[in-house]
């Protein structure tokens, strides 16, 4: 048994002064001064009590890349960023593109007694943008969505029958939106900063083009879909009027897209090559605004470790990605809550209520008889990042040595008590 005594729990719809016990990896009970003796005693005075946060969209590189990371290290690297669950993109080698695949993920995943892992499933035999895979097998094997993502699926004809078969089966579809004719060849985002730098940039019509088409696709097979990483003022604005039409449309973005611009590449830092690439401010703000208005329903990492050597070449040849899962909390706390942009029960909405809601997971609340996934958060703790401490093989963090407020002290998965 564990007793969180002096609890202010954050819940989407409201927060409480409360005690929480747990027993058998269930919260059992939620009361001012409970007292049982025989429990583990955690004081949470002056902390946060958070349903623990569900990432959406991250990328664990097993199988085939476990030089970059393995579903142990990458769900270990959750637990330190109050993570209770997260889902895996299917771009490994080979892809996770049938059923066998997505059983190897759910095994590890119970093999490294972490965070829970949970697979996404590919659209496409081989994310070739062909044939279809089986989308009702690998959701029976433990896939929570179905997604290309590292690749967009570029026929239309193909993404529309992805979400009709998509909505036979029940399962989320995740569409990486990005017209590749638009971005191919570019590696930041079109603007001042490639010109001054000498970078070939991505016009922003890349993402923004593949966001407008993907939501008319779903509307005309009123479908469901889920927009990742979404980095524009155009691509916020499209979800936005789609949601006022109907369309069953939800989507993410990242917290380098509310903190960071394209500032970042200016020294040539690899670690700031990211896709979609890091905007102008003018799209931060925009981000920020649909984070406000609800138009942005999750806050995802696109977790994307890569070896110290594969980073440390000429901006051009470097990969994108960075890594997010122990300083999302963080980032997210610094720069939307402290900031007054949205309440502590918003950033609950957006890590934990909504990414549940959307994939169908248990979680994304604290309350009597659910499985206690919890993250307690330290929110007068300040400290500065450094990305060689970090749990993750991947050290390639756009946030290396920025300082952030907010830090998760202990994390809780189905019972089982991670102290950090």
């Amino acid at each position: 048994m564990l007793l969180l005594k002096n609890a202010t729990v954050v819940n989407a719809d409201g927060m409480t002064e409360t005690d929480i016990l747990i027993e058998d990896g269930i919260i059992s009970r939620m009361a001012s001064a409970i007292d049982e003796p025989d429990a583990k005693i955690v004081d949470c005075e002056g902390k946060l009590v958070f349903p623990g946060f569900i990432d959406m969209h991250c990328h664990l590189r097993d199988p085939g890349q476990t030089h970059k990371e393995t579903i142990e290290s990458g769900s270990r690297a959750a637990v330190f960023g109050g993570y209770t669950a997260v889902c895996c993109m299917p771009n490994t080698t080979p892809p996770l593109d049938n059923e066998a695949m997505i059983t190897y993920v759910r095994s590890r995943s119970a093999s490294a007694g972490n965070a829970e892992v949970y697979p996404i499933g590919a659209i496409t035999r081989g994310q070739e943008g062909g044939q279809l895979t089986e989308f009702g097998k690998m959701k029976a094997a433990g896939a929570v969505a179905v997604s290309d993502d590292g690749k967009p699926v570029e026929s239309g004809a193909v993404m529309l029958n992805a979400l009709k078969y998509a909505k036979t089966f029940g399962i989320p579809l995740i569409s990486h939106s990005e017209d590749k004719s638009i971005s191919d060849g570019g590696v930041v985002n079109a603007g001042e900063n490639a010109t001054v730098s000498g970078l070939r940039g991505i016009p922003r019509a890349a993402e923004s083009a593949a966001v407008a088409r993907d939501v008319l696709l779903a509307e005309e097979a009123d479908a469901a879909i889920h927009i990742a990483h979404v980095s524009t003022a155009r691509s916020v604005d499209a979800v936005r009027r789609a949601k006022e039409r109907g369309v069953k449309v939800t989507c993410e973005t990242c917290p380098h897209y509310f903190s960071a611009t394209d500032d970042e590449i200016l020294s040539y830092n690899t670690n700031a090559k990211i896709n979609p690439p890091l905007r102008a401010q003018s799209d931060l703000d925009a981000v920020i605004a649909g984070i406000k208005d609800g138009t942005i329903d999750v806050i995802a990492t696109d977790h994307a470790p890569h070896s110290r050597d594969e980073k440390n070449r000429e901006f051009d040849y470097a990969p994108f990605g960075s890594v997010g899962l122990e300083t999302a909390f963080s980032v997210a706390y610094t720069h939307l809550v402290l900031t007054d942009n949205i309440k502590l029960t918003d950033l609950c909405r957006l890590m934990s209520y909504k990414p549940a809601e959307i994939l169908g997971l248990e979680g994304g609340r604290i309350a009597e008889g659910v499985r206690a996934d919890i993250a307690v958060i330290d929110p007068d703790a300040e400290y500065t990042v450094d990305a060689e401490n970090f749990v993750s093989k991947g050290k390639n963090s756009v946030f290396d040595g920025w300082r952030l407020k907010g830090r998760v002290v202990r994390t809780i998965v189905g019972g089982k008590d991670f102290e950090l």
